[in-house]
């Protein structure tokens, strides 16, 4: 893989932050005006290689394989909802009003594609939901105690609502 291209910006009013983000095909990275060339120089490095590690997590398998996202979706049931299996869990084009559904009585799973770029916790959090359905259909306190066994889950709702309101895609937790 080609080197990409790095703009640095400097910047007097950053005093400690560095941060990275891709435009187009160039890395440009924030500095704080005072950094010397070799602290640049580390930095950039730095932030090339978090760069690629937090786009290695978004390519993972599980974003692009059903049998990938039923074998994350076994872990977690192991983990978090004793071992509770779905019998199918798919990727599904965009729903109009929900992040995810589930059929209790046939055990299958089916997830937006709209989840395919969330971090992999807020997708965790969209499985485990859509797991803990298989033990409890609708969502009351049971289903919600289970749903809470997974730690991320009021961070995943807010990141879910908070998509869902810049997008202006109206979904709920409710739905």
């Amino acid at each position: 893989m080609p080197e990409p291209q790095v703009e640095v910006r400097r910047s007097a009013r950053r005093r400690r932050m560095v941060s990275a983000y891709r435009e187009g095909d160039t890395v440009v990275v924030l500095l704080p005006a005072r950094m010397s060339k070799s602290e640049e120089k580390h930095w950039v490095a730095e932030m090339l290689s978090r760069l690629q590690r937090s786009e290695t997590r978004r390519r993972s398998p599980t974003r692009t394989s059903d049998a990938a996202l039923l074998a994350r979706c076994e872990e977690l049931a192991v983990r978090y909802l004793n071992g509770v299996q779905p019998s199918s869990v798919r990727w599904v084009p965009p729903m109009r009003t929900r992040w995810a559904s589930c059929t209790p009585s046939e055990g299958s799973i089916r997830i937006s594609e709209r989840l395919r770029d969330v971090p992999a916790w807020v997708l965790d959090y969209v499985l485990v939901h859509e797991l803990a359905h298989l033990e409890v259909p609708g969502h009351g306190k049971d289903f919600w105690l289970l749903v809470h066994a997974y730690p991320k889950s009021e961070r995943a709702i807010g990141y879910l609502e908070g998509i869902s309101a810049a997008a202006g895609l109206g979904i709920t937790e409710e739905d």
